[in-house]
């Protein structure tokens, strides 16, 4: 009877977790259509409810109205599904490298990634003279070749999370060097060009932005879903790991490639917005309250974040378009504060 009774209860428990993965899901789901839906409703432009709808299914019914169809399908659309799929680009890297290195405060922004995309974008800026799509590949190949640095001054017979960290937030500090040197080079237009781009923004968003990063995430997203089965062997420590009979080193450093390349290619594509990846992963996991992973949870968090920061930055001020960077860059400060007050009351940090 005690066995059945226990068998009960975790069936019970298992019941109460799947159902709360499940709420906190469909709930982030309808708040991102619903704010979907918002991003292409409003706007300086007013278009009708039914003329968005009509907009969208013009392709379809040949219905055409020229200057609502431009507004709601060549600037809208674009701007709320780049937003979209950044998010969740950036959600999905901040999670990883946080789990992965099982430091909350781990991602993209502190180890180093996006300041080396940065740096590398404000070198094709200033020193190449190039823009537009140059800058968005230059960006992409130096977070990639600063992780790849990374790894390997992180890398002493494997690689250990808080080497990883150590290494990462110094390699920030050398590329923010390195970009303010370039800075005092450089003529105030150029200067101007490289911290425009350098806030990160959708402001410039078009149909042309969105196939590369919906087309890496249908790539990367697969891979990530098999990698992660790995992933709760690493959090007993590579030892214990190594002995269930893990492949450590092929499942952190595959996590790591597709960390990277989920910050790469967001970077790529809107500019290094800050703080999206470092609140999605925690925000996830807290309203999941343990009943899963939360990588789902925090793309869908991170989409959230970076579709809602819009809105704000797109109507806060009269007249006036602020960078998106510069909403989350509030939001993730302000968060970062609220993350080190409840850890510090909880005992977590001495």
């Amino acid at each position: 009877m005690a066995s059945i009774d226990a068998t009960t209860k975790v069936q019970t428990i298992r019941r109460n977790l799947a159902s709360r993965r499940y709420t906190v899901t469909a709930s982030l789901v309808a708040l991102l259509v619903l704010t979907f839906a918002l991003a292409l409703y409003l706007g300086d432009y007013h278009v009708e409810p039914a003329g968005v709808v009509r907009s969208l299914l013009s392709p379809f019914t040949g219905d055409v109205n020229k200057g609502v169809d431009f507004i709601v399908l060549n600037v809208r659309l674009p701007r709320a599904t780049l937003a979209v799929l950044t998010g969740i680009s950036f959600g999905l890297s901040g999670i990883i490298f946080q789990m992965l290195l099982r430091n909350p405060l781990a991602s993209p922004d502190i180890i180093g990634i996006s300041h080396g995309a940065s740096a590398s974008a404000v070198f094709c800026i200033i020193v190449l003279g190039m823009s537009g799509i140059v800058v968005s590949f230059g960006a992409f190949m130096g977070a990639i070749l600063t992780a790849v640095l990374i790894y390997a001054l992180a890398w002493r017979d494997g690689v250990t999370p808080y080497r990883v960290v150590l290494i990462g937030i110094g390699m920030s500090a050398i590329m923010a060097a390195i970009m303010s040197f370039l800075f005092t080079r450089a003529r105030l237009f150029e200067v101007q060009q490289a911290m425009a781009w350098l806030v990160g923004s959708l402001n410039a968003a078009r149909v042309a932005d969105i196939a590369p990063l919906a087309i890496a995430l249908v790539v990367l997203v697969p891979v990530t879903v098999a990698l992660v089965r790995g992933l709760d062997a690493l959090q007993l420590g590579d030892d214990t790991a190594t002995a269930l009979g893990a492949r450590v080193e092929f499942t952190r450093l595959g996590l790591i490639v597709a960390g990277v390349a989920y910050a790469a290619f967001a970077t790529a594509a809107v500019g290094p917005v800050t703080f999206v990846a470092f609140v999605a992963g925690p925000i996830a996991r807290s309203l999941l309250a343990g009943s899963g992973k939360g990588f789902v949870q925090a793309g869908l968090v991170g989409a959230l974040v970076m579709l809602g920061s819009d809105l704000v930055a797109q109507h806060a001020l009269p007249s006036v378009q602020l960078p998106v960077g510069v909403v989350t860059g509030v939001f993730g400060a302000l968060f970062l504060l609220w993350l080190l007050i409840a850890s510090n009351r909880a005992g977590r940090v001495n």
